[in-house]
């Protein structure tokens, strides 16, 4: 599991997940993700690379949102590809993201 950001950090660059996101990886990556978050002005969240989403994986999206909506900012998931969508709906949990759930990069 990769995470990329550019150097620009406050702009609205995604950061891109890349790999396994699932409960060998969602611990690791947790502080990466938020420390990115915290450090954007708008921030959004590539995952049309995430090759394979667990629980963990969407447990720590769950976190990102509501320390997103903390700080006032829409976390936008942007190249969600067919897996995460499908980890997404049947959890039940799209609502929760509501306009910033794109499918598109």
């Amino acid at each position: 599991m990769v995470v990329k950001k550019k150097h620009n950090a406050a702009s609205s660059n995604p950061l891109r997940v890349e790999g396994d996101f699932t409960i060998y990886t969602a611990a690791a990556l947790k502080p990466a993700l938020l420390e990115a978050l915290a450090a954007q002005e708008q921030p959004a969240l590539d995952l049309s690379l995430v090759s394979e989403m667990d629980s963990a994986g969407l447990q720590v999206l769950l976190l990102l949102k509501r320390e997103a909506d903390k700080l006032g900012r829409p976390l936008r998931l942007i190249g969600s590809n067919p897996l995460v969508m499908e980890i997404i709906e049947l959890c039940n949990v799209s609502s929760l993201f509501g306009q910033d759930l794109c499918h598109d990069a």
